[in-house]
């Protein structure tokens, strides 16, 4: 299959004032994503974020091959690719011994899919190069700085309250897309459980200039499996294309978040990673809670919960920002098919499929991959690392391991869920 930027489909059989209206609540990368697939379908689109700025700090970036497919059916894949690093290998390390363990080649993958690779491009431009797009579509909207307060509905509508600055309002839909975080209001209105837990460690994100592919050797994304601490490295172009580098680590339990991020603590753990980096190379540190957490309904009625506002976890593997982009095309899909008059079984295919790939491949991968890297008992940690050479040095496994981690299996495993 060729690469195109040419959209799948881009409806015009239905006017403006005719269209059924969606409602997406959140301007993260998920809620860009439905917004525009949404809009390229025939809906008119209101998209709402309540931030009054489009956040560009240090988050997600890795896009895995099944993702950059779907970002192909919006039509921008060649842009997005542009505005990032194409990593074909993905690196497992031994930090005790600071050795390389395993390497895998996404070009094993080029029968499977027409981008054997992952990107590196961060999440905000994903946001940026959507809202222009959406933005030109007649009857679709976006509006920054607009924070939804609730959602009501019956059998024909959904009514959202909104506020824009203080005053408050509301706007009615056919839809809504409820892809407003991992604090989701609606989620938290409609009282569906968010079932999970979260790490009592915090992780540690610092983003350096120092050049670890120079120093240590290593492709643009390795995980580093250590008895005494585990880390992440990859490689992302940064606004400027000129290139960065972001660490990923755990605190202590015991450790403050003033600690974790103090000058003298970010040294530390940057030297450990490598004895030639220096402080002036950092040039963002940031801290966050990390969970593992799944919503108990993916679908009430007429609103759906995609992105973070259904499913949390942690960052190894870059799973989350690709499942979300996958929950938003599936729910396009669902939309489509509630417009075309397709009955309940129909619309519930969204919340039996996305809540069990979540559960099978990105709840299940990503907490492994954290065992992975942190397994301390010496015997166990063994027998992780001599696995991960084992499934390397078999192409069949070294296939299906990375069909796993590019979630074309589950895009596979999608089509096998009536």
């Amino acid at each position: 299959m060729a690469r195109s930027d040419r959209p799948a489909s881009t409806s015009t059989s239905t006017s403006t004032s005719d269209a059924q209206h969606v409602i997406v609540a959140g301007g993260g990368p998920t809620g860009v994503v439905a917004a525009l697939a949404c809009a390229q379908r025939g809906f008119r689109v209101t998209l709402l974020e309540a931030a009054g700025f489009i956040d560009d700090n240090p988050r997600a970036a890795t896009t895995h091959p099944s993702t950059l497919e779907y970002i192909a059916r919006l039509g921008f894949v060649d842009e997005f690719i542009e505005k990032g690093l194409v990593c074909r290998y993905f690196q497992f390390w031994d930090r005790d011994t600071q050795t390389r363990v395993a390497q895998f080649d996404h070009e094993l993958l080029r029968d499977e899919t027409p981008f054997p690779f992952a990107v590196q491009t961060e999440q905000h431009k994903l946001v940026q190069m959507v809202l222009p797009k959406i933005a030109a579509f007649a009857g679709c909207v976006h509006e920054l700085g607009t924070e939804v307060l609730g959602a009501e509905q019956d059998a024909q509508r959904v009514t959202v309250t909104i506020r824009r600055g203080a005053e408050t309002s509301t706007l009615e839909a056919d839809y809504l897309i409820a892809a407003d975080g991992g604090r989701s209001t609606i989620r938290k209105g409609l009282g569906i459980a968010f079932e999970g837990f979260t790490f009592p460690e915090r992780f540690t994100v610092l983003t350096t200039l120092h050049d670890f592919e120079r120093s240590l050797g290593c492709c643009y994304r390795n995980y580093l499996a250590g008895s005494d601490e585990w880390a992440m490295i990859f490689k992302v172009a940064g606004d400027d294309m000129a290139g960065r580098w972001r660490a990923v680590m755990p605190t202590r339990e015991s450790e403050s978040d003033e600690e974790a991020l103090a000058d003298a603590s970010v040294l530390s753990r940057m030297q450990r990673l490598d004895r030639s980096c220096r402080l002036d190379d950092v040039v963002h540190r940031k801290i966050y809670n990390v969970h593992q957490r799944i919503a108990a309904q993916f679908r009430v009625g007429r609103i759906y919960l995609a992105g973070d506002a259904s499913h949390l976890n942690n960052p190894i593997g870059g799973l989350g920002l690709n499942c979300g982009i996958h929950d938003a095309m599936e729910l396009v899909d669902t939309l489509e098919a509630a417009r075309d008059g397709a009955d309940e079984t129909r619309l519930d295919r969204y919340q039996r499929r996305r809540r069990t790939l979540n559960a099978e491949f990105i709840q299940e991968q990503t907490i492994n991959n954290k065992k992975r890297l942190e397994e301390k008992d010496p015997a166990a940690r063994q027998q992780r690392l001599d696995d991960l050479k084992a499934t390397e040095a078999d192409p069949v496994r070294h296939k299906a391991f990375l069909m796993r981690s590019s979630l074309l299996a589950s895009v596979q495993r999608a089509n096998t869920i009536a």
